[in-house]
């Protein structure tokens, strides 16, 4: 039995990159897709927002000296390399897939418009939101909040790497540190947890959108979440 009907997948550029750490390894895209594909076969219509971490990181850019915008729209770009790489791998197993962008690149992928978006998760495509906001200063998580807004998606799933939720402190460097199963938008906000920033956060709880926070290292739990498995840690979601 599904939970959802419609998820919202937020996937880190990393996350493309395997244990190279940078750039696009086929394998490891390859594999998501298959578990994407999986989603898919179960009849939950899915669409997801890439980071681009792996190419660019815009921040890391203009802490170097780089203008923050300049580096900020490099970073968009990034995104829409790793959205192009995770299509064609889709589309490869027979996944009927859609890339749109919020910077107009029509040559390479559909400009975002949010009706034509949820007539392709109603036809049953997978739909790749790059290229961010389409605007400087708003990162990723942002993009995923709002898009996740706009489709009415039941969920935002946030894969993450090397942790398996969310956690007091970092899990890595504290072998103490405490794992939530649950958490309110607040106690994220107000304890600082990096989850997602501030203005993603706020945008999930003013629209009520649930955020569930899992280890992607593990194969087959972006399907498991998706059919709503108690995995990682639920952010908002009713008791």
């Amino acid at each position: 039995m599904k939970k959802y009907e419609r998820v919202l997948l937020k996937l880190s550029g990393e996350a493309l990159a395997g244990k190279q750490g940078f750039g696009i390894n086929p394998e490891v895209v390859d594999s998501i897709a298959a578990q994407i594909k999986s989603v898919y076969e179960e009849g939950i219509e899915i669409a997801l927002v890439v980071g681009g971490g792996n190419i660019w990181r815009g921040l890391a850019g203009s802490n170097k000296g780089m203008d923050r915008t300049t580096a900020d729209y490099m970073g968009m770009l990034a995104t829409v390399m790793n959205s192009l790489a995770l299509q064609d791998a889709l589309e490869q197993m027979g996944v009927d897939t859609r890339v749109q962008t919020a910077i107009e690149m029509r040559q390479v992928a559909e400009p975002y418009i949010r009706r034509k978006a949820i007539r392709h998760l109603e036809k049953g495509r997978v739909v790749i939101f790059a290229a961010g906001t389409g605007n400087p200063y708003f990162s990723t998580d942002t993009t995923a909040a709002l898009r996740a807004a706009e489709i009415e998606a039941d969920v935002i799933l946030m894969a993450k790497k090397n942790t398996d939720g969310i956690y007091d402190s970092d899990p890595n460097h504290n072998p103490a540190a405490k794992k939530f199963d649950r958490l309110e938008y607040l106690e994220v906000i107000q304890r600082g947890l990096a989850v997602m920033d501030t203005t993603a956060t706020s945008l999930c709880m003013d629209n009520k959108i649930p955020l569930r926070v899992f280890n992607i290292d593990e194969p087959g739990n972006i399907v498991r979440v998706a059919l709503g498995a108690e995995i990682g840690t639920i952010v908002g979601e009713d008791k």
